[in-house]
């Protein structure tokens, strides 16, 4: 089975603005391009899950529109990590202290103070990456941190403990990369 993790593409919000679960939209046009790329791989009839923030939302009824043989859902587990109080804030003017304490509870401290921490995160995405159907490939429709931890669920890690071994990599807006599961 594949699993292709499409990343929503460029979300309408100001360079470096800390912005997990705001629900804003992306770039139409760019939303527009992606749904066309992807249209022309993806293979007939394949499940397209979506996270049902506004930016994957907008590119799954694009695709939807271009493809309707695929099965089109929404998962809210698919949603981007709560960053709390951070979010909507420049991730320069967030407090130091708050992001190392961040850092150095990387699993149990919660984002922002009041969002998720990254093991009820991961905990989150496990349940939906468990779901899969293990016959016929699926598309996920999501956000850069929900395609980090389902790059390390492939992996069989389950728990991260530190910052350091947080994932860096992840498809630019409007991406996808393909697990072989």
């Amino acid at each position: 089975m594949k699993l292709w993790l499409v990343r929503h593409a460029q979300p309408l919000v100001a360079p470096g603005v800390c912005y997990g679960r705001l629900n804003m939209p992306a770039d139409a046009a760019a939303t527009g391009e992606c749904a066309r790329r992807l249209a022309a791989l993806l293979p007939r009839g394949v499940q397209v899950i979506s996270s049902p923030l506004r930016r994957c939302a907008q590119l799954r009824r694009s695709l939807a529109a271009l493809r309707p043989d695929l099965v089109h859902e929404t998962d809210a587990r698919l949603q981007e990590m709560d960053f709390g109080r951070w979010e909507g804030r420049s991730w320069q003017v967030i407090d130091r202290q708050a992001l190392e304490a961040w850092t150095r509870d990387f699993a149990g401290y919660p984002a922002g103070g009041t969002g998720e921490c990254v093991a009820a995160f991961m905990a989150r995405v496990a349940l939906a990456f468990d779901a899969l159907p293990r016959q016929g490939d699926a598309v996920w429709i999501t956000h850069a941190g929900v395609i980090r931890a389902a790059s390390l669920l492939a992996r069989g890690v389950r728990h991260i403990g530190q910052a350091a071994d947080w994932p860096l990599e992840a498809p630019k807006y409007g991406q996808w990369q393909l697990l072989d599961l």
